[in-house]
């Protein structure tokens, strides 16, 4: 018995050695009983140093209150992605964003682990980017141009009717002030849309700054946009957010969906009385910027799945563009490609014409889940390995050519008649529910029954189709 308790205790062990994440457990006196290297490595220690010690002797600037390990033991309940910021004996400062479990052995607790995952180097990069962009724009002022924006409309290239539409649309809404939503799937070219935008507004000339929300961890993306005040935190200095930055410019916020619902009220309050506050302060800041945000989610299933404030999405909706995938494009599919090999013969110095039958037909065929993006990093690797002047069906990328036998099988089944009916129809259909539902100004209920059909019917061909309402 005792030899199965020691094999488990040493296995236990060997397991949680391996995992690629700082641990510490502590028992009921607050006293470590496990630290393993991550968790070293992150806090500048050994593991000697820590095990058999007391939390707060071995990390001295916690104590009962800011410590989550010791907090934890007094509630006996979890917390989650919690950030705490702390000094070791060393004197070395330590940010982590901490999960602090409490642990129960027949129904008692026996002590409590911490899996802490270190951000103090992503905190440094950010406001070091932060520094950067500020410094850059400082130097801008004196110059004509202050945009950093690399691409216009005309950028957008496209034969496809929808999207020429809503080019013309994006170029007369440009010179507007309110706030931009653009949805759509990734690599549909949503950050050259909004560039395009901002390079088309009375702003051009202004900063424009792009922030990803789902780059940065929770808990510095609010002093990212918002700015510090020195002494809101340890270390904590004055520093302006990307907001004050893009002060008389574009702030575009790409997958708003990401950041925090907290921090979207916050966001709110900026697009309602342009005012901020930096993280710690008690000075209203007035800033004139324009917000840009976009996401790669339908805004009803953000809304549904509770990753977008019901609010906030009123305030956005304002003005909002859709950018279509690929796949309903057709026309663009072989435009592009052809794009793209004119592009690359000029980097690759190459000379070729164009791509042969069987791969423009796999091309058309296929349905693009990367989009665009997907169709250019395809066509870079074909003209990289392509040996002749036509791109052939051996120079195609290896998910390609494992996807190329299902096309032609799935192909094959259908006559080109059957499939060109069954898109007619389609088509056809999506027309008459957009022509139903313009009619009556986007009320669901009514437009069902101009249709004949029912409502919940409607609503599934809607988001077949892609339709939005104005309701």
């Amino acid at each position: 018995m005792i030899h199965e308790r020691v094999i488990s205790k040493e296995v236990l062990k060997a397991i949680l050695s391996r995992i690629d994440e700082a641990i510490h457990v502590v028992d009921l006196d607050g006293t470590t009983i496990y630290y393993n290297e991550v968790a070293a490595r992150h806090d500048g220690l050994t593991v000697d140093e820590v095990v058999g010690k007391p939390v707060l002797r071995v990390f001295p600037s916690l104590n009962e209150d800011s410590s989550t390990l010791l907090k934890v033991l007094q509630t006996k309940k979890a917390i989650y992605n919690v950030a705490q910021s702390y000094t070791n004996v060393h004197g070395k400062k330590i940010e982590t964003m901490n999960t602090t479990l409490p642990i129960f052995v027949s129904g008692q607790l026996v002590g409590a682990m911490e899996i802490a995952k270190d951000y103090s180097s992503m905190k440094r990069l950010s406001e070091q980017l932060v520094d950067l962009q500020g410094k850059l724009l400082s130097k801008k002022k004196s110059s004509k141009h202050t945009s950093a924006v690399s691409y216009s409309l005309d950028d957008v290239l496209t034969k496809n009717a929808e999207l020429m539409n809503l080019k013309k649309e994006a170029v007369k809404l440009a010179t507007s002030h309110s706030p931009i939503l653009v949805f759509g799937e990734s690599g549909t070219g949503k950050e050259l849309f909004v560039q395009g935008i901002h390079y088309a507004s009375n702003r051009s000339q202004s900063p424009f700054i792009a922030q990803n929300c789902a780059a940065i961890p929770e808990t510095l993306l609010e002093s990212i946009l918002f700015g510090t005040t020195k002494g809101s935190y340890t270390g904590a200095v004055d520093r302006p957010g990307l907001f004050e930055l893009a002060h008389g410019g574009t702030l575009f916020l790409d997958e708003l969906h990401a950041m925090p619902v907290d921090l979207q009220a916050k966001l709110l309050r900026v697009l309602e009385d342009g005012i901020i506050r930096r993280v710690g302060g008690t000075k209203d800041l007035l800033v004139d910027v324009r917000v840009i945000t976009a996401m790669n989610v339908h805004p009803k299933l953000a809304l549904q799945n509770k990753t977008l404030r019901e609010d906030l999405f009123y305030r956005l909706n304002v003005l909002t563009f859709e950018l279509i995938p690929l796949r309903r494009r057709k026309e663009d599919i072989l435009y592009l490609t052809d794009v793209f090999i004119k592009s690359f013969n000029e980097k690759l110095n190459k000379q070729v014409k164009g791509a042969e039958e069987k791969v423009k037909s796999l091309f058309l065929s296929y349905s693009w889940p990367g989009n665009v993006r997907e169709l250019k990093h395809a066509v870079e690797y074909m003209m990289n390995v392509c040996e002749g002047d036509r791109l052939t069906y051996d120079d195609l990328p290896l998910l390609l050519k494992e996807v190329a036998p299902v096309q032609e099988k799935e192909m094959g089944k259908s006559s080109i008649c059957q499939t060109s009916l069954r898109e007619k129809v389609e088509k056809y259909e999506e027309t008459l529910i957009a022509e139903a539902l313009l009619e009556t100004s986007g009320n669901i209920k009514k437009a069902a029954r101009l249709l004949g059909i029912p409502r919940q019917t409607l609503q599934y061909k809607m988001q077949k189709y892609h339709l939005t309402n104005a309701e």
